[in-house]
């Protein structure tokens, strides 16, 4: 707040700053990116990363805790020439599954992280049936899903499944799933790099489709 205030009338917390206030990335430190609806005037701060926005408008503009600061759609618009565009990836999908209103500037696919993002492409390279992404199914989030044809599947990182808890949810979930009729198929990261064709090959046997 000290920082928007610094900068005058109109200001507005942006960029990163303000995907950090909207929960969209992790905080880091350095500047504070600053909006201010002008092309001149105000002078840089120390600690405050000032950008003149003459398409910066009203309608752009809202208030989170009682700070001043860009809305959502406005935030990932100024975010994606600012940061690596893994991170931007990251930002989207965390406003997709906090339901926050981006517009119709960007289109997403539903995925929760750039695996499954890997997953969505190997299946549209092979040719196969667009699948429901991180849909629910009897209580769990399933990350793809091909409801006619029965077919559930799971990508995993290693680092998130190792634990014991992670292990027994794992497990809990093909349970239910095979409970429901669907065949529950769990394809790794390091498949999805290493063996991209044995994949497509085990994939394409569980929903029955011609070799």
């Amino acid at each position: 707040m000290a920082a928007v205030l610094a900068c005058g009338e109109g200001a507005v917390l942006s960029h990163r700053s303000a995907a950090e206030l909207w929960e969209l990335l992790r905080p880091r430190e350095g500047a504070v990116h600053v909006s201010i609806p002008v092309r001149s005037g105000r002078k840089q701060r120390q600690g405050i990363r000032l950008h003149r926005c003459g398409s910066l408008m009203e309608e752009t503009m809202t208030r989170r805790h009682g700070i001043p600061v860009t809305t959502p759609a406005r935030t990932i618009a100024d975010l994606k020439a600012a940061v690596p565009a893994w991170e931007w990836r990251r930002a989207v999908r965390q406003a997709e599954f906090k339901k926050l209103d981006l517009g119709s500037s960007v289109q997403t696919d539903g995925t929760r992280s750039d695996l499954e993002r890997d997953f969505l492409h190997l299946c549209r390279r092979s040719g196969f049936p667009a699948p429901e992404v991180n849909i629910k199914v009897g209580g769990w989030t399933v990350d793809f899903l091909w409801r006619e044809e029965r077919v559930a599947v799971e990508t995993d990182f290693y680092e998130y499944h190792r634990g014991r808890v992670a292990f027994q949810d794992d497990h809990a979930r093909d349970l239910a799933l095979r409970g429901h009729g669907f065949d529950v198929r769990r394809y790794s990261e390091e498949q999805l790099n290493d063996e991209p064709t044995a994949v497509a090959t085990d994939l394409r046997d569980a929903l029955g489709l011609a070799s």
